[in-house]
């Protein structure tokens, strides 16, 4: 009887144990169940935060920059503020469309001063500083001083221009009081997007160009740019180069071979944008593809050259040609140029500007 017993007393701790060995496994197997479901969740969770963070990339505000021509405020157009007692005047029609970019560009065609002495030629410009009134006025925020007219009336004139247009928070570019302030890029920071500006001409004689010890604009020797624009890229200084060129034949409507030239080997070399100045008629706009390493050094995919912009304010009535021009809105999305739009303008009897293409 004590066998009969004990042997139901074995059975019942068998199935106990079986029981206990029995839940224990489905408990093991629901704990895997959720903990495979809750790293599932974890990386779809991921995911979907990576996707978003891309999405805000590629959504990030773009920036526009904005250039112009030639711009030219005396003679026939110092006549005509005159008249009018207002320095706003040669502005009033494109104003709006200048003060919508992040940063608007022009080149100025001669010095801001009273001072100074008349170098000889007739065609000679210098311009009222309350002139200034109507740059600020327009927004500009960059002006290019390399070119054939800064040193028109002597070192001291384009020494007052520069140290103005500093004063007004208008960054002059292109000349300097020596040669490292001549030469060097200007860096603007914007929406976390660094970008250069440099500023050239290839048409005055050396003794235009800043020294060591005294005043000048920019020199131009095409493989020292080309190492300074290299540097500017693989060093991370910035993200964009844009380039303005002083160049080309007057009242030429194409770019010469020179020009092409010049503008592509820059365009090789990294420079995202340049921008040409000085034939006063608009030239044709190249959108020029980049070498294949150009991706492996970081460097855009293609490069834009505007190789004139013709005049924005000038009083070259003479032609047709010579009164129209060519604004250039840059578009920059994720630290690239990603879009050029043109727009045409023509400049009235009273020598404004006006847009007619937008």
């Amino acid at each position: 009887m004590r066998y009969f017993y004990f042997s139901i007393f074995f059975v019942i701790l068998l199935l106990i144990f079986g029981l206990l060995f029995y839940f224990n496994r489905q408990f093991l197997k629901f704990s895997e169940n959720a903990i495979s479901a809750d790293l599932q969740a974890n990386l779809l969770a991921i995911k979907d935060n990576e996707i978003r963070i891309k999405n805000n990339l590629s959504e990030e505000k773009p920036i526009n920059l904005l250039f112009v021509g030639d711009i030219m405020l005396d003679r026939g157009v110092g006549s005509v503020v005159s008249n009018y007692n207002n320095y706003r005047y040669p502005f009033l029609k494109t104003f709006e469309i200048l003060e919508t970019a992040d940063l608007t560009f022009g080149n100025l065609e001669g010095s801001i001063s009273k001072n100074g002495k008349k170098q000889g030629s007739i065609y000679s410009f210098r311009f009222d500083p309350v002139a200034l009134e109507g740059l600020k006025f327009a927004g500009f925020d960059v002006l290019s001083l390399a070119n054939n007219h800064i040193l028109d009336y002597g070192r001291e004139a384009m020494e007052n221009t520069i140290s103005i247009l500093k004063e007004n928070n208008i960054v002059p570019i292109g000349a300097g009081k020596n040669q490292f302030e001549a030469n060097n890029p200007i860096i603007s920071e914007i929406n976390n997007t660094k970008i250069a500006f440099l500023a050239y001409a290839d048409m005055n004689p050396k003794g235009f160009e800043a020294g060591e010890n005294y005043s000048g604009i920019s020199s131009f020797e095409l493989e020292q740019v080309i190492n300074k624009i290299k540097e500017i890229k693989t060093l991370g200084v910035a993200d964009i180069v844009i380039i303005s060129f002083h160049w080309g034949e007057e009242y030429e409507n194409r770019s010469n071979k020179n020009q092409q030239k010049l503008g592509r080997a820059l365009a090789e070399a990294g420079a995202d944008l340049i921008i040409g100045h000085h034939p006063h008629v608009v030239q044709e706009v190249e959108l020029y593809p980049s070498s294949p390493s150009a991706a492996s050094e970081g460097r855009s995919k293609n490069s834009w050259i505007a190789y004139s912009l013709g005049n924005f304010i000038f009083d070259q009535n003479f032609s047709k040609e010579t009164m129209k021009g060519l604004m250039i809105k840059a578009k920059i999305q994720n630290k690239k140029i990603v879009e050029i739009e043109p727009i045409e303008i023509k400049i009235n009897d009273s020598f404004q500007p006006e847009a007619i293409s937008l």
